[in-house]
């Protein structure tokens, strides 16, 4: 704190915002995408058109991309785009771009000579294309590739791992890296794009796209797409399947496999009043539709926002809707991340920090206060826990990330400390005051990429300036660029928890049996009961686990979330007649945030990592790539793979 106050004072607020240099790097430059190699100061691709061929025994996808370009620079020459492992067979730009007006015909495409750069083991290869000097401002490149079968945004699910087991599923997952893996394009999400796109299947299958889907298309193997909004390279999705559509409103709905789109639907029913609820908050929804995809078990995270068509993990229903936060908060991302976006993976928390903050305020009018705050008291704890694993210099929210893969920067902090900030400027400037602002800020940037700096910088203008006397920018400063939770944080508190923790507190005791715990929690929603399994006592005796599990059947429980808590405790306590549950549940769920925990506790024992790695080995070809990244480094660390 003292070297950002001192800062504050000899150069300005946002010369500090900027980041502190470390020992051995120059200060962050803000706004520079130090996680893409392309030369967007002379270039801007604003426009992609994709044709495609999706693969699926080869695992591959095939075809061009067009991209419509702005030269900035007109003394540029070289164009250079992100990819990663792909084989790209030909460049060519039209004729007219060349020849000029000796060209035969508009339609005329000539080769122009391309070369790809040392791989980077982090960001892929640089993708240089020469191009004719020229004074036009446009610029149209097509560029002929395929994909490789390991792209890492890419997902294969044999039939067998679908919840119908008959026909596989494909589907995309770019954030934050991942789209220069199918797609040569400028993979930064500085640069916002239009795109259409032609897809190519077999006959059986749907693909759906983040565009504008026809909820009655008709499978015949060629889909088009129109996505007349500017989004970044990172939501750029698609997905094919043997998936249905169910509506749940007028601009809602559901794709899903046959055998789940009921349940689906049930549980997710509440998506219309959610947009009506957010529309009255924080200003009109601008995408037309917002539709959910349910994703095969592999999906290695709870959602991604893609616009228009949200990819959701199907560990989300449970049945009763207690996990709809999700939904609620890849809706908030319509605002939050879609509309207004970070302009490089350092400013990550002005999407996740603002999207929990709006994904609370979604859930306390749709479903009320209490279990708004029940959800927020368990994600401080969450963060807690997590900062207590991290390093001060990841604990801030503008996180440095130089020589760093990006995905490191999804801990809790961008989210649960983000929204701790918004609450914070919530309660200091009051709600009509906030929404106010909040309302202006999506209006002000709406289809604009920002960064931390352009973020305070307007806060201190349409915040801070015009009440003055409420929050300093030493206190902002504290929030953006400083480790922990600050002191004058309002913390989340929940009178809900005071009876789960009697009950804990009498059952450990002895003063109430499992079966009277089982009345007494009658009434007990899922983060209650989450609340209970994540605060016990690291050890139990196997009478007490055995008890509670025949009680509660928890090793039964159709809530992944539940699920997850318990099987924590089985490890802990080698309980083995959970088990095979717990084995069941490793082999059958690819979420990151559920699995990843369950196999660290397992190898804390030389029994238990046994069964990881066996388990692990059954498990590992249906998780998705990025999964596969982190449990690697869990089971099978680079250590004991350089000793074998």
């Amino acid at each position: 704190m003292r070297h950002c106050v001192a800062a504050l004072v000899l150069t300005g607020f946002r010369i500090t915002m900027a980041g502190a240099a470390t020992p051995d790097l120059a200060p962050i430059q803000s706004g520079l995408d130090y996680h893409s190699f392309a030369n967007i100061e002379q270039f801007r691709v604003t426009h992609l058109e994709l044709d495609l061929r999706v693969d699926p025994f080869f695992k591959t996808l095939r075809g061009m991309v067009g991209l419509k370009i702005k030269r900035l620079d007109p003394n540029a020459t070289e164009l250079i785009l992100d990819t990663r492992d792909l084989n790209v067979s030909d460049v060519t730009i039209k004729a007219q771009d060349v020849l000029g007006a000796t060209a035969k015909s508009e339609t005329t495409w000539v080769s122009r000579p391309f070369h790809f750069q040392k791989k980077d083991p982090i960001l892929g290869s640089a993708l240089v294309i020469e191009l004719p000097p020229s004074q036009k401002t446009t610029l149209f490149v097509r560029i002929d590739y395929e994909t490789s079968p390991t792209a890492p945004a890419l997902q294969w699910v044999g039939a067998s791992q679908t919840a119908g087991k008959h026909t596989g599923f494909f589907f995309t997952q770019n954030e934050p890296i991942g789209a220069r893996s199918w797609i040569p394009l400028q993979d930064t999400p500085q640069v916002r794009v239009t795109y259409t796109a032609t897809i190519h299947t077999s006959a059986d299958v749907l693909a759906v796209m983040s565009a504008k889907n026809d909820p009655n298309a008709k499978r015949n193997g060629i889909y088009t797409f129109d996505m007349p909004e500017a989004i970044p390279s990172y939501l750029i999705a698609l997905a094919v399947g043997d998936f249905q559509f169910k509506a749940t409103g007028p601009r809602t709905g559901v794709y899903a496999e046959k055998s789940v789109l009921k349940a689906a639907a049930k549980e997710f029913a509440d998506t219309e009043s959610m947009i009506e609820t957010s529309e009255k908050l924080f200003g009109p929804y601008r995408w037309d539709r917002y539709d959910i995809l349910v994703l095969p078990p592999s999906y290695p995270v709870g959602g991604m926002e893609n616009p228009r068509l949200s990819f959701i993990t199907p560990t989300v229903i449970a049945g009763d809707k207690s996990l709809v936060s999700v939904i609620a908060h890849e809706l908030a991302h319509s605002w939050s991340g879609n509309l207004v976006s970070n302009a490089t993976w350092r400013d990550l928390w002005l999407n996740e920090g603002f999207t929990d903050y709006l994904e609370s305020r979604i859930i306390n009018a749709v479903y009320g206060e209490k279990r708004e705050m029940m959800e927020r008291v368990l994600g401080l704890r969450a963060l807690k826990d997590n900062l207590a694993t991290l390093k001060p210099a990841d604990q801030v929210l503008a996180i440095d990330l130089r020589d760093r893969d990006p995905d490191e920067v999804f801990s809790d902090v961008p989210y649960e400390k983000g929204r701790l900030f918004l609450t914070y400027l919530d309660a200091k400037f009051g709600r009509e005051r906030f929404d106010a602002f909040l309302r202006s800020y999506f209006d002000h940037f709406a289809f604009k990429s920002i960064t931390t700096e352009q973020f305070v910088g307007y806060l201190q203008e349409n915040l801070l300036d015009r009440y003055p006397g409420i929050v300093t920018p030493i206190q902002v400063t504290a929030w953006v660029s400083g480790p922990g939770i600050p002191q004058d944080a309002v913390l989340p508190t929940s009178t809900e928890f005071a009876p789960v923790d009697q009950a804990r507190v009498d059952w450990l005791g002895g003063k109430l049996t499992s079966k009277e715990l089982k009345l007494t929690s009658a009434g007990w929603a899922a983060q209650q009961w989450l609340y209970f399994l994540n605060n016990m006592p690291a050890r139990l005796s196997t009478s007490q686990m055995a008890d509670l599990d025949q009680t509660c059947a928890f090793s039964r429980t159709p809530n992944a979330e539940i699920g997850h808590s318990w099987f924590l405790l089985v490890i802990r306590n080698q309980y083995q007649p959970s088990y095979v549950r717990l084995e069941q549940y490793l082999e059958t769920i690819g979420r990151r945030k559920l699995v990843t925990p369950l196999y660290v506790e397992l190898m804390k024992t030389p029994g238990g990592a046994v069964q990881a790695k066996r388990v692990y080995a059954l498990a590992r070809a249906g998780y998705h790539p990025e999964t596969v990244a982190a449990i690697d480094a869990i089971v099978n660390p680079k250590s004991e793979e350089s000793d074998d």
